[in-house]
């Protein structure tokens, strides 16, 4: 994760992420700390708590919250005031946040999570490359989904991608895959 993290212009995950985890979303690899990525949050209905790791830490490796425009100025003012940039987008939808992103110049972008934030982004068609990593072990409808629903009507609707590289991490597997045009 933290190499992934080092070789993109932007890490992305949804509020959801941000409150269950309460994540960093630094690259924390000897030598490759001053790589780390501007992280962004996707938050509509501003639920970043201004005392998470990512609120504090926003001033040493740049946050972006992503939100709609329907909020009143002093909550955002709140989060500006913590040092995060806002985005404020009329319709925040993948198509609209990549292309918000792309105008600042992030071309490279590692999206971590989660399950909807996924979804969403492969419903739209907007995912070049997987990487899939995999444990020996199952946790089954206990589990949450790594993709939420994507709404296919049929096996034949099915995104395809092919397999580039495969790596062993300790007892784990990490797959990449690239999107078969």
């Amino acid at each position: 994760g933290h190499l992934q993290r080092a070789t993109h212009d932007a890490i992305l995950v949804g509020s959801g992420t941000a409150l269950a985890d309460n994540p960093s979303l630094t690259c924390r690899l000897p030598g490759l700390a001053d790589r780390s990525p501007v992280r962004i949050i996707l938050d509509r209905r501003l639920r970043l708590a201004l005392d998470s790791d990512l609120v504090k830490t926003a001033r040493q490796v740049p946050v972006w919250l992503v939100t709609g425009s329907q909020h009143p100025e002093d909550r955002l003012a709140a989060y500006r005031d913590h040092g995060l940039e806002v985005l404020t987008l009329a319709s925040p939808e993948p198509q609209e946040i990549l292309a918000a992103l792309g105008q600042r110049g992030l071309t490279r972008l590692l999206v971590e999570g989660g399950s909807q934030v996924a979804a969403a982004l492969l419903r739209a068609k907007l995912v070049d490359r997987l990487a899939w990593l995999r444990a020996g072990g199952i946790l089954g409808g206990d589990g949450l989904p790594a993709v939420g629903d994507l709404a296919l009507d049929q096996l034949a609707d099915m995104q395809r991608f092919q397999l580039s590289s495969a790596q062993r991490l300790g007892g784990d597997y990490l797959e990449t895959y690239r999107h078969l045009a």
